[in-house]
């Protein structure tokens, strides 16, 4: 409902018109991520309304929801008027810091071995990677859907069973939501994108609900789970800086943009990038199932393989599919 209320408002001033590196060929409406976090935390409040959460849980999440929203606010004003590269990150790590030392702020994944500050360092920065690589892999219409679909439905029900915590729960749950909401308006061909209105705040999103699972130790489900779009981002950005591209400058290089060119319709990508994501999805449940590190270890090194062939299959040029 949201979506169609939004869509006429978005046609007159957020179009994203198409260029030489867009994948989409006619003018269509960008801030549909308005319509995803403003229901998904609709559907949020409306839980906790019924289902009470202890208040600490309940600061946490509204220290993530002002985090997003802040986030939100970003990628709008990039997508009416494009901000520079640098301040656009620095905000971005300012987003990512706040929620990082106000909502988890006891959260340790590895107290034996790294110091505080240094922890602390790297998931700032594995947040901010994981923000700008959701906005990078969302360059084709559904593709943020298969991935976050899979990805915050297993972590929903891994609240259901206890697995995290239910706030973390709730707020997977809420998430799944809106994406569903979101999907009829973005299928092939899209009538609506999400914008960088909705893919930063869902990478801060996916990324603070990665970091609550790694937190339980689960950290192989915690990499397995968006494997695929760790992989294709984090391999392209290492391509065009080998081949001394401006990383910051829009571009067609990722795996499943060369899909499209290599012969594969948009249904089709995304049909494997689901296929894979549903995979993942599994073996992330395996491995917090049975928390041997045999079991771990394989697990992880399928994922990486199944990873690895579908990105080698982007890569390949074949007959168009249907």
């Amino acid at each position: 409902m949201l979506c169609v209320l939004l869509r006429p408002l978005l046609l007159r001033y957020a179009l994203a018109r198409p260029n030489a590196r867009s994948s989409h060929k006619t003018p269509t409406p960008q801030g549909g991520g308005i319509a995803v976090l403003a229901g998904a935390f609709l559907a949020l409040l409306s839980a906790l309304l019924l289902d009470p959460l202890e208040a600490e849980a309940m600061r946490a999440l509204l220290v993530v929801a002002a985090g997003a929203a802040a986030l939100a606010v970003v990628g709008a004003w990039d997508d009416i008027r494009p901000l520079p590269a640098s301040l656009r990150l620095l905000l971005q790590a300012a987003c990512v810091g706040f929620v990082l030392t106000q909502a988890a702020p006891q959260l340790r994944l590895f107290p034996e071995i790294l110091p505080l500050p240094a922890e602390r360092g790297l998931a700032l920065l594995a947040g901010i990677w994981f923000v700008n690589l959701v906005n990078f892999i969302d360059g084709l219409d559904w593709i943020t859907v298969a991935a976050f679909v899979p990805f915050s439905g297993l972590l929903a029900l891994c609240g259901a069973t206890g697995i995290v915590d239910p706030a973390t729960g709730w707020l997977a749950a809420a998430l799944l939501g809106g994406l569903v909401g979101f999907a009829p308006f973005n299928k092939p061909v899209a009538r609506l994108f999400l914008g960088d209105v909705g893919s930063l705040p869902l990478g801060l999103l996916g990324a603070y609900l990665l970091y609550r699972l790694a937190g339980t130790g689960a950290f192989a489900a915690a990499v397995i789970l968006p494997l695929y779009s760790i992989a294709d981002a984090t391999l392209t950005l290492l391509r065009r800086l080998l081949r001394g591209e401006k990383v910051w400058e829009a571009h067609r290089s990722h795996f499943y943009q060369q899909a499209t060119v290599n012969g594969f319709s948009v249904p089709g990508v995304v049909g494997r990038v689901a296929a894979l994501n549903l995979v993942l999805a599994g073996l992330a449940a395996v491995t917090i199932a049975n928390p041997e590190a045999p079991v771990q270890l394989a697990c992880l090194i399928l994922a990486v393989l199944l990873t690895g062939l579908l990105l080698r299959h982007f890569a390949t040029p074949r007959k168009a599919d249907g």
